[in-house]
């Protein structure tokens, strides 16, 4: 588990979240309540913005623009103060795979639970009641998808299941819920989620939004090649088809190049791609793996920020701890707000609330911002339905019906858009060019995959 160095933490703002199979691990830690400016509920977020710099070049404000949360007591239709915890509490499903040796997204847990702290401490609860999550982790093997399906159904009192990042036992965990409940995601880790009549996907899957990468390269890189590289493995491999898929439909030549998981020289497998002399490069890589690639890739000469682009998998303290303190100079492509974009008008509520409610290791990640936006969310439709309403139908029809803003994600929402992914509700992403030292040029906004 990772941690931010004290002399390195500005260098670790700028994370923010794509609808990706296989990210990797992430920092863990307890939330911290300690906090001198307080979480904006009403009106305009008054905290600062983050101390790095984001550069515009289509538009004044990122993120949502005049569109963007930031007030969060309005966005949930909440009652300032605290919940009344003498009332019986509203219970959310939470699964998230997490405690074995591969895990994707341990911060869904930390930011699924600042949501729910933050909302029972200042946003009443769910009608005056306690928000509670009742948790079920996935470590390592498919039955234990099942084994979690199993226990939310067992309780009655469970209406909706939050997903956190979970590719093990997914297949299992949906056949086993049989469409019973709704589940609620904030990215989908493989296909299988948004095929689901019960699922509302709010910031995509990978399909999804990896597609507008192709858009990206056609019309702002004027690419006409591609190396597409990957390690071979099972969670990398759909993300690395969509962006495949995205660019050919861009009319853009791909060239794939998946290597070994275990294998750690890849100047060999970029030569054999082509990368040195194509016009985009896509290091379609998770942390354990975004070393390699990005000394790979200097060693190759392959500098240049423009040309390099990618999901944000290596925007991980790991990942910046050993390339120096640093994340790799790349642009990156981004299906959420940024954490650290001044032009975001909704980063300072979120930062408000997280300085209070999380930790400087966790706040950045992208599955702490993704997993706090998609609580609020479910809260937000608990609240419009009503405590004496609540039922998964009246949940799972309150979400199909949300068309956002959504909180930190994106300014429009379209739940059931594809027929063969009824549950994505998402599928733009922005793209930011990073310089170092939390320094973020905007390259693009909102770009959707082509022939959306």
């Amino acid at each position: 588990m990772s941690r931010y160095g004290k002399g390195r933490r500005s260098a670790f703002l700028g994370i923010s979240v794509l609808a990706v199979a296989a990210l990797a691990a992430a920092g863990c830690s307890s939330s911290s309540t300690s906090s001198t400016a307080p979480p904006a509920t009403s009106g305009a977020a008054t905290t600062p913005a983050s101390t790095g710099s984001a550069s515009p070049s289509s538009s004044s404000q990122g993120g949502l623009g005049p569109a963007a949360v930031t007030d969060y007591l309005s966005y949930v239709g909440g009652k300032a103060g605290p919940a009344n915890n003498s009332l019986p509490p509203v219970l959310i499903g939470f699964v998230n795979q997490q405690g074995g040796q591969q895990v994707i997204g341990a911060d869904a847990t930390t930011g699924s639970q600042m949501a729910v702290k933050y909302i029972n401490t200042e946003l009443g609860g769910i009608g005056g009641h306690p928000l509670q999550l009742v948790t079920c982790f996935i470590a390592s093997a498919e039955e234990e998808g099942t084994g979690c399906a199993q226990k939310f159904l067992a309780n009655k009192n469970i209406h909706v299941v939050s997903m956190g990042g979970v590719v093990i036992g997914d297949q299992s965990f949906f056949a086993t819920l049989g469409g019973k409940l709704p589940v609620v995601s904030g990215v989908a880790a493989l296909p299988i989620d948004g095929a689901q009549q019960n699922t509302a996907v709010l910031f995509g899957d990978g399909t999804h939004v990896l597609g507008p990468m192709g858009t990206y390269a056609k019309d702002v890189l004027h690419a006409k090649t591609a190396a597409v590289v990957y390690p071979n493995d099972p969670s990398t491999v759909p993300g690395a088809q969509a962006v495949q898929a995205g660019l050919k439909a861009a009319g853009v030549t791909v060239k794939m190049a998946p290597y070994a998981a275990t294998q750690t020289d890849l100047t060999g497998v970029l030569t054999a791609a082509g990368a040195t002399t194509a016009d985009m490069v896509v290091p379609f890589v998770s942390a354990p793996t975004c070393v390699n690639i990005a000394k790979a890739l200097v060693q190759l000469g392959i500098t240049d920020i423009k040309k390099i682009v990618s999901a944000p998998l290596c925007l991980n303290g790991q990942v910046a701890a050993g390339l120096g303190g640093d994340f790799p100079k790349w642009t990156y492509s981004i299906a959420s707000s940024l954490f650290g974009d001044p032009s975001d008008p909704g980063m300072p509520a979120y930062e408000a609330v997280a300085k209070k409610y999380s930790t400087p290791a966790d706040s950045p990640d992208p599955w702490n911002i993704v997993d706090f936006g998609q609580t609020l969310t479910i809260a937000k439709i608990m609240n419009q339905v009503g405590y004496d309403n609540l039922s998964p139908a009246t949940i799972l029809a309150g979400l199909k019906a949300f068309k956002g803003p959504q909180a930190l994600g994106a300014p429009q929402l379209a739940c059931g858009k594809y027929p063969n992914a009824p549950g994505i509700c998402n599928d733009r992403a922005q793209f930011f060019e990073y310089t170092g030292k939390n320094n973020w040029a905007r390259a693009a906004l909102w770009l959707q995959p082509p022939g959306a």
